[in-house]
């Protein structure tokens, strides 16, 4: 199995995934472009001590920058959203990662 650290990058603080997190025990995280479903899954449950009922992910491209007069972009990444089973503590994003 691979490092869970590098699977889980970092977490993903917007006001939608914080509505998620306090309604839906969903916790939204960039994840590793190369993982799948099941590596997201086994890296968060280890990470966190935590049961993972289903994972999401998505593909996102990143937004155009220019500077001046040069046109680029930023990196793709990838989103995870992972649902939390019932009666599992929810995850202070400060505590692993």
């Amino acid at each position: 199995m691979k490092d869970p650290y590098k699977i889980i990058l970092k977490p993903v603080i917007t006001e939608k995934s914080t509505m998620l997190k306090e309604m839906n025990r969903e916790v939204c995280f960039e994840v590793d472009p190369r993982a799948n479903k099941s590596e997201i899954k086994k890296a968060a449950e280890k990470l966190f001590n935590v049961k993972v009922e289903s994972v999401r992910i998505m593909n996102k491209r990143g937004k155009k920058r220019r500077v001046g007069r040069n046109e680029g972009r930023k990196k793709d990444w990838k989103k995870a959203y992972l649902k939390l089973k019932e009666g599992e503590k929810m995850i202070e994003y400060f505590e692993a990662v």
